[in-house]
């Protein structure tokens, strides 16, 4: 496993849940707001991040206190250990987030056919069309159809994401968005916030943020189309 980071309690990251948030190293994607640069580059997100040996350890000392497990990234799903990992960790008994690009569906599938995730949150990163060349270049957006098919079809419980910034996420886009993902029961707009991003110098020469108008804007948009929508 390519473990980038581990925190160590989360309130916010699985919904209803004191969890912790297992950060995996590696990305296939390129998106310029990325918050996780370092975890896009496959490196680590501090000095003692832990191995998976000391992960399980982790999580056996602290059933009593946490309430599930979050796998973010990254994109865990191109670590080809992720399926035993998230097997592992089921079998300490915890319930299991997967925070997901949608770029690997096979994976997704059997993750979801073997029971070993709870919870899945898949990022929309704009028009699944459009992805190219801002989010990833020669990229096939069935990939992420499938995926939201699966997800839709499949899991238990799921969410779709998209992070509004302004030069990728229009009006248009959420309302496509929106008839692709036609019923699904979350659809969260999430906020841009110009920190330490993967790409700084995209935003010298394209805006970023919306204000909290034009998000409740979007908002509206999306209703029409989902069973709730919520913006983060």
């Amino acid at each position: 496993m390519r473990v980038g980071g581990l925190q160590k309690n989360s309130l916010i990251d699985y919904p209803g849940k004191v969890s912790c948030v297992i950060f995996l190293a590696g990305c296939n994607f390129d998106c310029p707001y990325c918050q996780n640069p370092d975890l896009v580059r496959g490196r680590v997100l501090c000095q003692d991040v832990p191995d998976e040996k000391t992960v399980y350890k982790f999580l056996e000392r602290h059933k009593g206190f946490l309430d599930g497990v979050v796998i973010s990234g990254g994109e865990p799903t191109l670590d080809r250990d992720l399926i035993p990992f998230c097997e592992k960790i089921k079998r300490i008994g915890y319930p299991l987030k997967l925070d997901t690009n949608g770029s690997q569906p096979e994976v997704i599938e059997e993750l979801i056919n073997e029971n070993f995730v709870d919870y899945i949150a898949m990022d929309i990163k704009t028009d699944p069309f459009h992805y190219s060349p801002t989010v990833i270049r020669d990229y096939d957006p069935r990939s992420i159809f499938t995926s939201i098919h699966t997800i839709m079809k499949k899991a238990k419980v799921y969410e779709f994401r998209t992070t509004c910034v302004r030069s990728i996420v229009t009006e248009r886009t959420i309302e496509n968005i929106g008839k692709i993902i036609r019923g699904a029961r979350l659809y969260a707009l999430q906020r841009f916030r110009n920190g330490r991003v993967l790409h700084p110098e995209y935003f010298r020469d394209h805006q970023g943020n919306y204000n909290e108008d034009e998000l409740v804007h979007l908002k509206s948009v999306a209703e029409p189309w989902v069973k709730e929508c919520v913006v983060r």
